[in-house]
Formats: structure tokens, sequence, C-alpha cells
């Protein structure tokens, strides 16, 4: 009996999960990570919680608990960055974040002693590196991506700089946001213990806003000044890493200083470029054929292996697949390659609530996240949403109609 509990609450826990557009395809190796970080009690509990953010009043109608045991569970998981904790206008609240960009990370993002961090290690590489249908259900089940590069502001020319967007700006993402966290690189510690780990930085991941301050007030980020973060974002510049954000304008979480081989997003743009797992720059490389050297610099600092040489000792770049990161301008010496804006504008989401409208959209899942287990039950959170959907085009507008096949949603998009 004991069995059929465990693997009953393990189980409402994964279906939970997939009820949001970041889910998590479930697997034996699954089950496994789950039982390392949740234990069957706290599984059963946070499978009940609301995915979008609650307050312990609203968890503890959920869970028949009076609100201060409600909340000495709520803060202890938080304690352990499965849920982040924050105050909104005064009030605290709570949300459950995706397993990526998530509670997956945030395990391995500090030296923990309360965790076997070997052992989750090894499993997230077989989840993530080996299974694949976790990656693939990430980056290619939808057309929103979850993530978007950063061009190297560095390389810019002085007419991309006038014509560069803030929001494209990983320099003025840094400069506006209210917290800035730094951890350790999940994805690089996670390949230390599997023996696979590459020599670049290991303190230079960072996370920005809420998500940060809640990790820096639980000990899983350090909190750093705006200078300080420049600097890491500088060095990162120089050592040819990729910088990969949260896909939104307004106050992304995180942004990434990604490796071609030990990290997720672009170990999946090595594997399936074309189809773009992650939203590319607004830029692309243009070569001067004439003063094209062919030292092969510009090859070996591609982290995505989109730069081949040809028969005439000259380059090609596979540009369905480039991320536009701007690293091989930088490695060129003799500076035949430059970056020039993209014909084709790129949109990006204005916020969280508008690129999870969008992809849950995309998977047929938009009345989960409306309805699902109370998560939009007050009139605030479900004016957010359907505010993301009036901003979506018609095409998308329609797809939400059919989707919700509500009368009042309808209505909205009618007038």
């Amino acid at each position: 009996m004991a069995h059929k509990t465990a693997k009953s609450s393990y189980k409402k826990l994964e279906e939970r999960l997939n009820q949001f557009p970041q889910g998590a395809p479930p697997s034996e190796t699954l089950y496994k990570i789950l039982k390392i970080l949740f234990t069957e009690r706290e599984a059963g509990i946070v499978a009940r919680l609301p995915i979008r953010p609650f307050t312990v009043e609203k968890a503890s109608r959920i869970l028949k608990k009076k609100p201060e045991v409600t909340e000495k569970i709520l803060d202890e998981l938080a304690g352990r960055a499965i849920l982040l904790d924050s105050r909104d206008q005064g009030v605290k609240k709570y949300v459950l974040p995706p397993p990526m960009a998530g509670f997956f990370e945030f395990s391995m993002m500090r030296v923990r002693e309360d965790l076997d961090q070997e052992l989750l290690a090894e499993l997230y590489y077989q989840y993530l590196n080996v299974e694949e249908d976790f990656i693939k259900e990430l980056f290619l089940s939808t057309e929103t991506k979850l993530g978007r590069v950063f061009v190297q502001e560095e390389v810019l020319s002085q007419d991309n700089l006038v014509h560069i967007l803030d929001f494209e700006r990983a320099s003025h993402i840094i400069e506006e946001t209210d917290h800035i966290g730094i951890s350790t690189c999940y994805c690089r510690h996670k390949m230390q213990h599997a023996g696979k780990a590459c020599d670049n930085p290991l303190e230079i991941c960072m996370t920005l806003n809420s998500t940060a301050d809640s990790l820096i007030r639980h000990g899983h980020a350090r909190r750093v000044e705006t200078e300080e973060c420049l600097e890491l974002l500088h060095r990162a510049y120089e050592e040819n890493l990729v910088q990969c954000g949260e896909n939104v304008r307004q106050e992304p979480s995180f942004i990434c200083n990604c490796c071609g081989c030990c990290c997720e997003a672009l170990v999946a743009v090595k594997k399936f470029g074309a189809l773009n797992p992650i939203e590319t720059a607004n830029y692309l490389p243009v070569q001067d054929e004439k003063s094209c050297t062919g030292c092969g610099r510009c090859l070996e600092a591609c982290q995505v292996g989109v730069i081949t040489e040809n028969n005439e000792s000259n380059i090609n770049i596979d540009i369905d697949s480039c991320l536009g990161c701007g690293i091989c301008v930088r490695a060129c010496p003799s500076g035949s390659l430059s970056l020039r804006r993209r014909e084709r504008e790129i949109i990006t989401p204005v916020n969280s609530v508008h690129r999870s409208v969008l992809m849950a959209i995309e998977k047929g899942q938009l009345p989960n996240l409306i309805f699902e287990n109370q998560a939009f039950a007050s009139h605030r959170a479900m004016a957010a949403v359907l505010s993301a959907i009036l901003q979506l085009p018609p095409v998308k507008q329609l797809m939400a109609s059919q989707q919700m096949k509500s009368r009042y949603l309808e209505k909205l998009l009618s007038d």
C-alpha cells in the first residue's frame, strides 16, 4: 500500500507539472529525480498548489491546513528553492517554478549537503542528454521559445548601436533590474559530476528580479551590484560564451552565459539547429570574402558549429541555424565578418504571462493555464491572461477562442 501511495503522489506531481507549457515528460528517470527533490508528502502537497503566484491563505484553503502550518511548509520548500517567494504590493506570495528554467537548475546552483548532487547530476544527464524527450518538449514543441539570444554588444557597428532596442541589450537588462544574483552554472556543475565538464567559468549564472531576490535570501545565489554583473558579462564576452535569457521584453528572470559543450540550450541547437530551439538575436554575420585569411578562428569560436570551411579556404555560415550572437565577429582578426540586422523582425513576448499564453495556445493547453487547480481564480490573474490574448495576432486569437470554447472570450475578441 505504501508503494502505491508514493507512486500516486509522484504521479500527481508529474501530471501537475505537465499542465503547464514547460512540463516534464514522464519516465522512470524523471520519477527518480522527483524522489530526490521531494519527499512523498511534499510531492502530494506541491501537486495541489497553483502554478501562478499564490498566498498562504489560498494554499491553506487548498491544503485544508491552518495558515501558520501552511506557511511553515511553504517557507521550507522556498528555502530549498522548490518554490520561489516574493512580496507583491506588501503581500507575501509563492510560486512553483517549472522544472526548467526552474527547480531542476536551482538544485545545482550551489554545492549542497542536503542532496546527493552527484546522483542527481547523473539522473539529469540521463533525462536531458540521453533520453532527449524533455529537451525536445522544452525547445521544439512550440513556435514561441522559452529562451532568446543576446548579441555581443561590443562588436556592433555604430549603425547597429543606433537601431538596437533596449530589451535586446543584456547590459540594459542588467542595469534596469532590481535584484541580481550570481550562482554556479547548473549545466557545468552537472557536467562536472558526469566527468564531462569544460574549463569555462562556473560562477557566472545570472538570475534577475524577483527570482534572484528569492534565491539570494535562501542562499542559492550571491547578491551583486550592477557593476560586478557587467564585469561578469564582459568576461563572458571574452570567453566567447553565448548570452541566453528568458524570452521576454520586461523583467526577464535569467541570463545564462552558455557554452556549446555543457549547456542544454546550445546542445539542442547543435542537434536541431534549423528548428531554432531558442530564439535568435536580430542579427546575422556577413562575410567579406576578399579580406578573409582563412585562419579558422571563427570556426573555433562558434559555440554551435554553424560555420564550416569551404574548398576556397573561405567559410560557409549556416544562416538557418545561426544564433546571431556575434562571437564569430569578435574572433575574426582580419575584420572580414560584421553583423547586419535580419530582414525578418523577431517578435519577443512582452512578459512571462504573454509568453506562457502563447506557448499554451500552441500546445493546446490554454484551458489548463486559465482554469487549472485555481491557478487563475482571481479576477486580477484572469485579466492578465485575457489582456495577453487580446494582444495576439488574429490567428492566435482564433486558436485561443477555439480552445476555450467560451462565449465570453469570443465576445471580447469580436469587440
